[in-house]
């Protein structure tokens, strides 16, 4: 069941949803994330939604930035539509990616290089990242 990435790379975006669009954002988000689930490169995918405060919060664990290039060149059209609903108000990017990649993030968005850790994921989902 253990399986180690080195170059496993955690991104968390913070979206703050425009008001009377909660149920519109969440509704794309959720096509959004289908598509990624059928034909996207990310090991996990996770929305959680703070309804009181209306922030969306999205995690994504990725094998690197070839898996971060697939996942943007497939999802552009999906992210899009999520983002008619909302704002970007915070971007995080743990781990090391490569130069292109920290240029197409938000302005602002942090990386932070990767010190220590692992990475432990059933083996099915250890099988499909390698699939891909």
């Amino acid at each position: 069941m253990a399986n180690t990435h080195d170059d496993v790379v955690l991104m968390h975006n913070t979206m703050r949803i425009h008001g009377g669009r909660l149920e519109a954002y969440r509704s794309a988000v959720a096509r959004a994330v289908d598509v990624v689930r059928e034909h996207g490169p990310q090991l996990m995918v996770e929305v959680f939604i703070d309804e009181g405060r209306l922030l969306g919060h999205s995690f994504q664990v990725h094998t690197g930035s070839e898996s971060i290039r697939r996942h943007m060149a497939m999802s552009d059209p999906y992210i899009k539509g999520a983002m008619e609903h909302c704002e970007v108000v915070d971007f995080r990017v743990y781990g090391s990616v490569d130069a292109d990649i920290a240029a197409l993030l938000p302005e602002g968005a942090a990386v932070l290089p990767r010190s220590t850790g692992f990475t432990r994921f059933p083996a099915d989902a250890a099988g499909a990242a390698e699939r891909v």
